[in-house]
């Protein structure tokens, strides 16, 4: 049968020259088809193919992590690699490269020959172990059996504190002497630790932490371990504690004088409006009021990150203590003050606002001051609404660490704060009072002087009138008779 029969009769139609040249036309485009078919051959015949021969099949590290399956650097894990050598490849030496930085001990490295359907059949080799560098070497005495299953184990290896992807590289000789690459090898993620975590481990390793967590109480309270890496997480809250109050406390001071000056007012509405919303806010609890804020007003439709709703919450729940605080100090102000006002032409409202208020607030300074420490320790509060402060940090590690250590950590970072604050207040207090009395409360340190001195200080009070203290035995004022002279007897 002719595949070209068409072509064939067309050509006998044609003239002999032009059967001729069509011919040739055809012929062509096939012999280049063949000489390019011929060369990829040629190609593909001559380069040069890696060997496959050994079949890794797992390359992994120990899961180190306190909690979960990660491996974590400049900790303590294994590396194990399983390989299978072909039906033809007798092995006769292993060799594996660990990435720059990592730490590894050579004294329970070994090599493990498994067989069997199931590869429960396992026999310790006993190679010859050295290392160069980050290169371990395993050197058979007698070349393995041809297909073995080899499992390799590196203990001790610590991989760098930074982690990433870390890659191990390894070759393996023949018993021909001929070296080949391994290809395949899957990487090792390793997740980098902190400082903090690297100082955590260190102390984990000194003998007398060792003892000291040797006792339950105090392994359970005072971790040192756990006490370090506490710390710059805690922090974090820490800042975020302090952000919350650094905004809610200064808007809530606005909102609390006004509520104090419509609970003063003449109008009953305003009255009305300030006491009820004074009541209620401080009759109710502020974890109650959280729950509202967060959990009813998505319900409403409401949707407010949950930074600025626990800053409005816990300024509306502040201004609600600080309006009755305001209240009592416009109060406490003398009314003479108010009449000293109206004689100098002042109306109410100047009145007010230049002469009552700056006195008001000197006098509640160290009030405000107690309320800006309870609503720093508030803040605790937001965290059973997931608001990731102080206490929802802490929380977090004792979950994973099992230890209340955290809890004190956080102790530690509201008492930084309340204990300075409580001692500013306190000299508040006492300088307030001293100022009200007319009296410093600053000791004056005792001045000797002279006889000449105390005669000449005793004149000079009692031309001002004011009580002369008692003369000591044996002194005189001047112009003064015997009789005026306290604890001397009279003679004539």
């Amino acid at each position: 049968m002719n595949i070209f029969g068409s072509d064939t009769r067309e050509a006998r139609r044609a003239p002999a020259g032009t059967a001729g040249t069509a011919a040739c036309t055809r012929v062509r485009p096939l012999r280049l088809v063949l000489a390019a078919l011929a060369i990829v051959l040629l190609l593909f015949a001559t380069s040069p193919f890696p060997a496959y021969g050994l079949t890794i099949e797992r390359c992994t590290a120990k899961a180190n992590a306190k909690s979960g399956n990660d491996i974590v650097g400049a900790t303590n894990t294994r590396i194990s690699w399983e390989g299978q050598a072909d039906s033809e490849e007798s092995i006769a030496a292993l060799e594996f490269t660990l990435p720059d930085g990592t730490k590894y001990s050579l004294d329970d490295a070994h090599v493990t020959m498994l067989s069997g359907d199931d590869l429960m059949t396992r026999e310790t080799l006993e190679p010859t172990v050295s290392s160069e560098g980050q290169t371990v070497t395993f050197t058979f005495g007698d070349p393995l059996p041809a297909g073995s299953y080899l499992r390799v184990e590196i203990y001790d290896v610590f991989f760098p504190a930074s982690g990433g992807v870390m890659q191990v590289e390894g070759a393996y000789t023949l018993a021909d002497g001929s070296v080949h690459t391994m290809e395949g090898i899957p990487s090792i993620t390793v997740v980098g630790i902190s400082k903090s975590q690297q100082l955590s481990q260190m102390l984990g390793e000194q003998p007398w932490v060792q003892a000291w967590n040797s006792n339950r109480f105090l392994h359970m309270f005072l971790d040192p371990t756990v006490l370090i890496t506490s710390f710059p997480v805690v922090f974090r809250g820490f800042l975020m504690a302090i952000a919350i109050i650094a905004v809610a406390f200064p808007l809530a001071i606005p909102f609390g004088l006004l509520f104090a000056l419509m609970r003063m007012s003449k109008f009953r509405v305003l009255r009305a409006i300030g006491g009820i919303y004074v009541n209620v806010v401080r009759g109710t609890p502020l974890f109650l009021q959280i729950y509202i804020a967060f959990f009813g007003l998505p319900l409403a439709g409401i949707n407010i990150p949950t930074f600025p709703l626990g800053v409005i919450v816990l300024s509306m729940n502040s201004c609600a203590y600080m309006c009755e605080i305001f209240r009592a100090g416009i109060q406490s102000i003398p009314k003479g003050q108010f009449e000293a006002s109206r004689s100098l032409g002042m109306n109410g409202a100047q009145t007010m606002l230049f002469v009552i208020i700056p006195q008001t607030i000197r006098r509640v300074i160290p009030t405000l001051t107690s309320e800006f420490i309870l609503l720093y320790k508030d803040t605790s509060m937001l965290a059973a609404v997931g608001v990731m402060e102080v206490v929802m940090y802490a929380k977090t590690i004792v979950a994973t660490t099992g230890s209340i250590t955290p809890y004190i950590v956080a102790a530690c970072f509201y008492l930084v704060i309340t204990l300075p604050l409580a001692k500013v207040v306190g000299n508040f207090e006492a300088k307030l009072a001293g100022n009200e009395t007319g009296k410093s409360t600053k000791k004056k340190k005792k001045k000797h002087m002279s006889k000449k001195e105390r005669q000449d200080e005793q004149i000079a009070m009692l031309a001002a009138g004011e009580d002369m203290p008692p003369a000591p035995a044996g002194a005189h004022v001047a112009n003064a008779s015997p009789e005026e002279v306290p604890g001397e007897e009279v003679t004539r």
